[in-house]
């Protein structure tokens, strides 16, 4: 009797120890691992710039007013098409009751329509706003960062971020005395672009009422964007 309970008891402590390896295994895949990060950042041209204009009317005659706002949209629409590399969107359109005085009768209608155009070719789009300006009042101008340059612009900085690591890495590795050093996981992210930056109404250039259509000032200036690579690394230690 007293065999088998001292017999058991060496297979209870066998199972035991067995059931614990994969746990210190675990722990030794965090041994000498360090935490790292890395960011780096440019200035990026903003190459595409963003012109809102719209027109707003009202009349006692919701159809009337409607046909109004269509005519003078159509006829924006025409003058924008025949500008090569402008891209045009119609924007927001609304109208919206015009009450009397005491908040109680409908005394006409008010409608709001806007124009949306992009282009690169800023002289051109400045040109064409100037021009459209004499129907349409302007709602806003924006630059921003072009599709092609942001993508440009993102896997430089890959690369620069990835270098940047790794040397982190070196100098970690050196402060520890360590041999070599291994990446354990990195992860990079882009810190994401800026919203186009808005250029009131405010930065049209004087002009008399019987000079020729205002040109919008153009400045589109930059944007500085960065990307971080985290990640941690095991050092090799002699």
């Amino acid at each position: 009797m007293y065999t088998f309970r001292r017999s058991a008891a060496l297979l209870a402590l066998g199972v035991g120890t067995l059931a614990s390896l994969p746990t210190l295994a675990a722990d030794e895949l965090h041994y000498n691992q360090i935490s790292l990060r890395a960011e780096v950042s440019q200035e990026v041209a903003r190459d595409l710039m963003i012109v809102t204009l719209y027109t707003e009317e009202q009349n006692s005659d919701p159809a009337k007013l409607a046909a109004d706002v269509s005519t003078t949209m159509n006829k924006a629409l025409a003058q924008a098409k025949q500008v090569k590399d402008i891209t045009l969107r119609q924007g927001s359109r609304n109208s919206y009751p015009i009450y009397d005085t005491k908040g109680q009768k409908i005394t006409g209608w008010r409608e709001r329509a806007e124009l949306r155009l992009e282009s690169a070719d800023f002289a051109a789009l400045s040109k064409l706003t100037g021009e459209l300006l004499t129907d349409l009042k302007m709602g806003g101008m924006d630059f921003a960062i072009a599709t092609p340059t942001r993508k440009a612009s993102e896997d430089a900085l890959l690369k620069e971020a990835v270098s940047a690591f790794k040397a982190r890495a070196q100098l970690a590795t050196d402060a520890l005395g360590g041999k070599s050093y291994k990446i354990v996981n990195l992860n990079l992210n882009s810190n994401g672009y800026p919203q186009p930056y808005m250029r009131g109404p405010m930065m049209m250039k004087a002009a008399a009422m019987d000079a020729a259509p205002v040109t919008p000032e153009v400045e589109a200036g930059t944007s500085q964007v960065s990307m971080t690579a985290d990640g941690s690394i095991e050092v090799l230690m002699p």
